[in-house]
């Protein structure tokens, strides 16, 4: 209820006014007025106040109290103005012009600033206090008179609240108009370095209270809080135990009391919201700092919850104290106005015997908390390419995130700032291909954990998604990394956090879960489960992709999706089983049926089906060697001949291959020794009477061969490549051979016969010379030359030798690829003949139309895009603005 304590002064009771109450009233109002001057500039004495209330009563007889309250508030203001404002601006004059890094760097010592300001409040304190007596004279007189008047409904306390409300407002205008612009920069110093201080004071007492604790605790974590601080604050929310505050930190510390008053007198003066914007600046500075301090660059442990207790030890520490001398500790259930900020959210739980914390405190600790999440959800942002490198270490830290995130809801933050990271550092040219796929990988099971809806992983993953489409070896080191766990990469081989082979696995166990519930209606069950759990999607969600899409986040699936079809990839895994299976000495397959069972649960059986029968003419290939060589020892027992051979059926162990099934296997000609193409021969005639009509085609060239070459001072062991051996061999009948010659007699071209020789030449068993007509010729060297080449004289030094020039067994995806696509090249040919320049897309739909019949045209576009590359790169078109043409 607001109710009016002066009225406008009436004009109209001039004319009823007398000679004598004119010159009453003039007598009064000088005297007024003397009196005045005399009270407020303290030369007063008792006699001056009693002649200044007479003085009042005089006025107010004749209504003109209005006049009395304008006149003396013009004179505290001027008064005011004069031995307040000007004198406490005035101690701040030294430090006009410096910054607050200047006040750090010069010469001025906390102390000091901290003695003038204190000084200076004081003085304008002490100045306010009785200007404000004055004021409350003036208040008691006009009561005086009010009283002995006839009107009795006059409000003294009315009176007494709109002259000091009035007198305050009056002391923050004239400050604020007169404020100098450094003295914002002076209180955020103060603040700051006495909350440094006060820091220093209770981080000690909380550090002693925690090692006290830890002395009596065994096998305590050393990163862990003290048992008081983890019992007071929850995952995700702290919760203040004032019981604790009060008992570790008093709120009589000289310190506090000092700043205390401090906040007080500034409050006093009008400089309520500078003085807490100064403050809360100083306590953020701290709490940044330490933030920093506990994240460091280690992401091996969680800091959340060290944070969170630092906060209940140390700031609310000194706001509860600081609010209590305020008085301003009223409990948050006895808020006088019954009104309750929505922010300050009563804490779920507290110590038992515990008091309910103020709304102030509970507000600063909502603000610091939240302050404390963002700061140390920027670092994580600003690090996180190093965290998820370091997946699956680093999950506590990523753990961290997620609460940070859930609190501040800043996950388009990290979205822009990760794409930016991975841009500049991840998806350039000097990155491997297989560093790309397994930061992706560990990039999906990071983000996985922060977001199991996938929503933000759809965005991070898209550039690196388009990035890998571009690569040429892609599919070539997802398919490594599905079948060996390390995408060929050595430096990760002990980091089993990203191989795909553990979501193979996972997909098998899934499954075999899933089949224990087939008795019953597991697809009711599901949907009723996922009914339970909904929850839409978060506002940054792509509308155009339904929450079926991120039900689940599956690794496999968006490695795949970079590919965009699971037969280039069931292609690619057929060259490389095919490559390493004709590779194998044995018939050891365990661990390739093993990877064939998980990639048929996850891309089904019948993609897999050709890899399946590769691996079956292996199990056959067995048995059917043994059963040959069985035959063939039971023929020698009885005496009966197969064939007139130097060599035993026991060293031959072949490998017989469904040609059908396998993918396109390199031929080349090659002549071998007569010893063993007779073995081979009787072999195969072997296994044609076993296996009517079937029979054998040898593929001379590929396979391995075992030597053991004797020399006058050593003996060495190989296992070579057929036509390593074929050439060697040809040095038991002859010591030196032409290149030319030797070529001839082992049937391969001179510069293939030149590439493959050089391994004999580096184990030091051949050496080359060139003749005056520059034909090589090659010696066999039967004495040791180099013993830098060579393990040891005489010991059973077997090396398995790879294909040093690259050359593969079977025919690569990408030469299948354009070996099929040259049947199509005329029609393209006669597409552009006939329509001229035609678009990439228009080319594909042509062909899809006009090729049905067989070969029907199957292929993507991406696959028709490299055919053309390499016709223009044969010079056979040309490609200008996206079309292509006929070359002119």
């Amino acid at each position: 209820m607001e109710v009016s304590t002066s009225s406008a002064f009436n004009l109209g009771i001039l004319d009823t006014l007398t000679d004598d109450s004119i010159q009453e009233i003039s007598g009064s109002y000088d005297g007024f007025c003397a009196a005045t001057e005399a009270l407020l500039n303290g030369a007063g004495d008792l006699s001056v106040g009693s002649e200044f209330v007479a003085h009042v009563h005089a006025l107010c007889k004749h209504g003109l109290d209005s006049l009395v309250r304008d006149h003396f508030l013009r004179a505290l203001e001027e008064t005011f103005q004069r031995n307040g404002a000007f004198k406490f601006w005035r101690h701040f004059d030294p430090y006009r012009g410096s910054s607050e890094l200047q006040l750090k760097n010069s010469n001025i010592g906390e102390d000091e600033v901290q003695e003038v300001l204190c000084k200076a409040l004081e003085e304008i304190s002490t100045e306010k206090q009785y200007q404000e007596k004055c004021l409350l004279m003036l208040v008691h007189a006009l009561q005086s008179f009010k009283d002995n008047s006839s009107d009795g409904s006059h409000n003294s306390h009315s009176e007494r609240v709109h002259l000091f409300s009035k007198y305050q407002l009056l002391v923050s205008s004239v400050l604020m108009a007169s404020l100098p612009r450094h003295f914002p920069e002076v209180l955020h110093w103060y603040f700051k370095e006495s909350l440094e201080q006060l820091s220093t004071i209770m981080a000690g007492e909380f550090d002693g209270d925690y090692d006290d604790d830890e002395s009596e605790i065994q096998d305590k974590d050393d990163m862990a809080l003290d048992e008081r601080s983890k019992g007071s604050y929850g995952a995700g929310k702290m919760e203040i135990d004032e019981s604790s505050i009060q008992g570790r930190f008093s709120e009589n510390n000289k310190l506090v009391k000092n700043i205390g008053k401090v906040v007080r007198d500034l409050r006093n003066l009008g400089f309520t919201s500078m003085t807490e914007d100064a403050y809360a600046s100083a306590i953020f500075l701290l709490l940044k700092a330490k933030v920093h301090d506990l994240a460091g660059d280690d992401y091996r442990s969680s800091v959340l919850e060290s944070i969170k207790g630092w906060i209940q030890a140390v700031p609310l520490q000194f706001l509860h104290a600081l609010l209590a001398y305020l008085g301003e500790s009223t409990s948050y259930e006895d808020v006088s106005s019954g009104l309750k900020s929505p922010l300050a959210s009563h804490p779920s739980s507290f110590y038992p015997g515990s008091e309910t914390p103020s709304e102030g405190l509970v507000r600063w600790q909502l603000r610091l908390e939240y302050f404390a999440y963002e700061t140390l959800q920027d670092l994580r942002i600003a690090k996180l390419f190093e965290i998820i490198v370091d997946y699956p270490d680093s999950l506590p830290v990523i753990e961290d995130l997620k609460q940070c995130l859930e609190y501040t809801g800043q996950h388009s933050k990290l979205v822009e700032s990760f794409i930016t990271a991975l841009r500049y550092r991840l998806l350039t040219a000097g990155a491997s291909t297989n560093d790309i796929l397994h930061q992706y990988v560990s990039t999906i099971k990071a983000l996985k954990t922060m977001d199991p809806a996938g929503v933000f992983l759809e965005a991070v993953g898209e550039p690196i998604r388009d990035y890998l489409r571009g690569r040429k070896d892609t599919i070539k080191c997802i398919v490594t990394m599905l079948t060996d766990g390390s995408g060929g990469n050595s430096n990760i081989s002990g980091n089993t956090g990203d191989s795909l082979l553990e979501e193979l696995n996972r997909d098998e166990e899934s499954q075999e879960n899933t089949g224990l519930d087939d008795d019953f209606n597991t697809d009711d069950k599901q949907a009723w489960i996922n009914a339970i759990r909904w929850e839409p999607d978060p506002v940054e969600a792509d509308p155009l992709k339904g929450s079926r899409n991120r039900r689940k986040v599956d690794i496999l699936g968006m490695i795949v999706g970079i590919i965009g079809s699971k037969d280039q990839l069931v292609n690619e895994y057929r060259v490389m089983l095919a490559e390493k299976l004709l590779n194998k000495s044995d018939y050891d397959i365990d661990t390739e049926l093993r990877t064939l069972e998980l990639l048929k649960i996850h891309f089904g059986e019948s993609s897999m089906q050709k890899c399946e029968i590769m691996l079956n003419d292996l199990i056959g290939s067995k048995r059917t060697n043994s059963n040959i060589k069985a035959t063939i020892n039971q023929l020698s027992q009885t005496g009966s001949e197969l064939g007139d051979t130097a060599l035993p059926m026991d060293i031959l162990d072949a490998t017989i291959l469904s040609s059908n099934f396998w993918p396109p296997i390199q031929d080349e000609s090659l002549v071998i020794p007569q010893p063993v193409d007779q073995l081979l021969s009787d072999y195969a005639k072997r296994f044609n009477e076993i296996k009517t009509p079937r029979k054998l085609l040898w593929k001379k060239n590929l396979g391995a061969v075992k030597l053991e070459l004797q020399f006058e001072d050593r003996e060495m062991q190989f296992t070579v490549a057929p036509v390593h051996a074929a050439i060697i061999m040809k040095f038991q009948d002859e010591a030196s051979w032409t290149s030319k010659n030797l070529a001839t007699a082992i049937g391969v071209p001179v510069d293939v016969l030149n590439r493959r020789i050089n391994f004999w030449i580096s184990k030091g068993v051949l050496a080359e010379s060139i003749r005056e007509d520059n034909n090589h010729v090659f010696t066999l060297m039967e004495g040791m030359v180099d013993s830098s080449k060579n393990v040891g004289n005489s010991g059973n030094c077997e090396e398995l030798v790879a294909d040093d020039e690259g050359e593969k067994s079977v025919a690569s995806v990408e030469d299948q690829l354009r070996k099929e696509m040259t049947v199509y090249e005329k029609f393209i040919m006669g597409m552009l003949t006939n329509f001229g320049n035609m678009a990439l897309d228009r080319i594909h739909n042509t062909l899809k139309m006009f090729c049905v019949a067989d070969p029907s045209y199957d292929k993507s576009l991406q696959q028709l895009q490299s055919f053309l590359s390499g016709l223009v790169a044969e010079e056979k078109l040309e490609l200008r603005d996206g079309m292509y043409s006929l070359k002119k």
